[in-house]
């Protein structure tokens, strides 16, 4: 079996110039993937858009509709951090549309890869921190939808706290949400999800690692999920602007291993998704979004 990836990066972030969402690294992104022979270009795919009916299972129709018709508030405009046009919003559908057809083929084949999502802000019926919609968790209830998965856990490993699937999934016991976040970083006001580690500022790899090995086995013995949603953030890298922590390439590389490995020896699919990175040098956080590329092709 080989890795399938999804990858919107066609439909750039249409954002001013010095904006400081990194939305190039999409592109690298993808063409890295393809000059460095890791996936074939007909593993590598245009996502569909999501459809109303996939994102109103999740947000709230007027939210959706203020979306469509560029009618945010100034307020909700900077909540989200970009500024409205139609064609983020149908960039922003796209990479929705990835992670349910990531999640949809890691049932069939054990795992499978968006090279975007992760917009873990993204709260029912509002946007922020560069998230617009919530894409894992849209995926979450189009697999339910279909009767393909009922437990589903959250990996959740961006350096942020994913604060909007939290709240999205509050009340579901079906959802099991595992974050390791900064307990000093965005967001602020953090939302308890079914398992939160949160890290000092300079955490390094081996600590970090420990962690990590310590939290696995329980996260997947009480899940006990169906697949998993697996967010791997590259912005616990040592050189990223907003991550505050140390982890090294190499860190990284072994953390992705891990997920996957522990995974696989329970026999779960895992859809994953690439989320945050913000490095002071891109071509670094495309190169922790590689590595997790190249692992991924490894338990493919």
């Amino acid at each position: 079996m080989s890795l399938q990836l999804w990858s919107p990066a066609g439909y750039g972030y249409p954002l001013p110039p010095g904006h400081r969402f990194p939305s190039t690294k999409y592109l690298l992104l993808k063409e890295r993937v393809i000059s460095r022979g890791l996936v074939g270009a007909s593993q590598l795919h245009d996502p569909p858009l999501a459809t109303d009916v996939e994102l109103l299972r999740v947000h709230d129709i007027s939210y959706v509709q203020s979306l469509r018709d560029g009618s945010l508030s100034d307020a909700a405009v900077r909540r989200l951090g970009f500024p409205w046009s139609a064609a983020l919003v149908t960039r922003a559908s796209r990479a929705v549309g990835g992670t349910i057809a990531a999640a949809r083929d890691a049932l069939i084949h054990g795992i499978a890869m968006n090279l975007a999502g992760g917009t873990h802000h993204a709260f029912a019926a509002h946007g922020e921190g560069f998230c617009v919609f919530n894409d894992v968790a849209v995926a979450i209830r189009a697999l339910r939808a279909d009767g393909l998965a009922a437990r589903i856990a959250v990996i959740d490993l961006d350096v942020h706290q994913g604060n909007g699937t939290h709240d999205i999934f509050r009340d579901d016991t079906a959802t099991y949400t595992f974050s390791m976040h900064g307990a000093k970083n965005f967001p602020f006001r953090k939302v308890p999800g079914t398992r939160d580690i949160e890290l000092h500022d300079g955490t390094a790899d081996e600590p970090y690692l420990e962690m990590l090995a310590e939290a696995l086995p329980i996260v997947l013995r009480d899940a006990r999920a169906d697949i998993i949603f697996y967010l791997a953030g590259a912005d616990p890298h040592e050189g990223d602007t907003l991550g505050r922590l140390a982890l090294t390439f190499d860190g990284l590389r072994r953390r992705d291993r891990m997920v996957l490995t522990h995974c696989r020896e329970v026999g779960l699919p895992v859809t994953i998704v690439i989320a945050g990175g913000y490095g002071r040098t891109i071509d670094d956080t495309v190169e922790v979004h590689l590595g997790t590329v190249e692992i991924a092709r490894d338990f493919a």
